[in-house]
């Protein structure tokens, strides 16, 4: 082990300050509060030089303080920040099992490390997310520990993250996009269609509310129906509402699709901007973190979500506005986008849809212009029904 040397002009200074005196911390050849080893140090009192007995002060041996130091200091190699709910946590499994599959230096035990931060969305349940602040608090107080360095890698649920990136941050990986539907669960019908008049279905959602509303207009929706999936399937089993809607892919990522009743389709149910994709960001300044998440970005799955969010941008979304859309490559490799808006109660939707080439630059053309067209025919005070 590697132990801290004096020099020679702290040696003197030792032997005249004389018995019972320690040598000043400024005093040591190495200077400043790093170590040898290139840990804190934690006010660490020298050691003596000679043999003499020990002093008051508790002077320890080189060795033995620069051992505990270091088991002190001694760190995970990746922090992972996420949210606390179930499917959080699944997520931040997924990404912390493909990291350590990547690289083996990951691999070791330790190495990568969960820290859970609440959010103020998670925190406050008994508003609507456009009551208080939109759903940007489910990933404020992640961004602040990724730009204060308490955590590496930030892991979202992608249609959680605003369409602005905080400034330091970039979200240079998208892992491969789950099931994009939503699911249909009840305890007393096997659809939406089959539903009785007056049947209540519970949701936070604006986008599934209007869409549920323009279909199926004898229907109920209680509204800020919110709460991770657990919380939503046991108000289900109390009877408060008679349904639910949930999305097909955080069940998956759960092993809860037991629950599932019936799976609605893609022109049934458009989903939300890059739901079912999970997105990692780090520091701008982070080029090894950068580079990890390179090897596991899926490029289908980011082009896709790039030209949703484009869509989204463009129309200046948020939760008080019922928007979706939806990009998906087809048989021939060209890329297909669908977007809506409605207005809240349903009574209005709004519908268009783009094709083009499979890249970047051509899908995120596609999603702003399909927002600009919606906007044109929207026309002013569409979303104040």
């Amino acid at each position: 082990m590697e132990t801290f040397a004096p020099s020679s002009s702290s040696l003197s200074t030792r032997r005249a300050l004389g018995p019972g005196h320690s040598l000043p911390v400024n005093s040591w050849s190495g200077g400043g509060s790093v170590s040898v080893l290139g840990f804190a140090r934690k006010n660490l009192a020298f050691p003596s030089l000679s043999r003499r007995p020990r002093h008051a002060n508790g002077v320890a041996r080189a060795s033995v303080v620069v051992e505990k130091e270091t088991q002190e200091a001694r760190t995970a190699f990746l922090v992972i920040g996420t949210r606390g709910s179930p499917l959080a946590l699944a997520q931040a499994y997924e990404t912390r099992d493909k990291l350590k599959a990547s690289h083996p230096e990951l691999a070791e035990e330790g190495a990568i490390e969960i820290k859970i931060i609440k959010t103020t969305g998670d925190k406050i349940l008994s508003q609507p997310l456009a009551d208080i602040g939109g759903k940007g608090l489910f990933t404020k107080e992640i961004d602040e520990a990724l730009i204060n360095g308490d955590i590496d890698i930030a892991v979202h649920s992608m249609k959680d993250v605003p369409t602005y990136l905080p400034d330091k941050t970039i979200l240079p990986c998208n892992l491969q996009r789950e099931d994009v539907r939503d699911a249909f669960i009840s305890t007393s019908a096997g659809s939406l269609a089959k539903l009785p008049a007056g049947s209540i279905v519970g949701t936070a959602s604006l986008r599934r509310k209007s869409q549920i509303l323009n279909r199926y207009p004898s229907l109920q929706v209680q509204e800020n129906f919110r709460g991770n999936v657990q919380t939503r399937l046991k108000k289900l089993s109390e009877g408060v509402v008679q349904a639910t809607l949930l999305a097909l892919a955080g069940l998956k990522r759960l092993n809860m699709t037991e629950n599932v009743t019936s799976i609605l389709s893609i022109d049934d149910m458009l989903p939300a901007v890059a739901q079912g994709a999970i997105g990692i960001a780090c520091r701008s300044d982070n080029e090894k973190m950068a580079n990890y998440l390179a090897t596991l970005n899926h490029e289908e799955t980011r082009l896709a979500v790039s030209c949703e969010r484009a869509f989204l941008e463009t129309l200046d979304g948020s939760c008080r506005t019922p928007i979706a859309g939806y990009a998906s490559k087809d048989e021939d490799g060209n890329c297909i986008f669908r977007g809506l808006v409605a207005s809240p109660d349903g009574t209005r939707v709004l519908e268009t849809s783009r094709k083009g080439p499979y890249t970047y630059e051509d899908m995120v053309l596609m999603g702003k212009d399909a927002g600009k067209e919606l906007l044109s025919r929207a026309g002013p005070g569409f979303f104040d029904s």
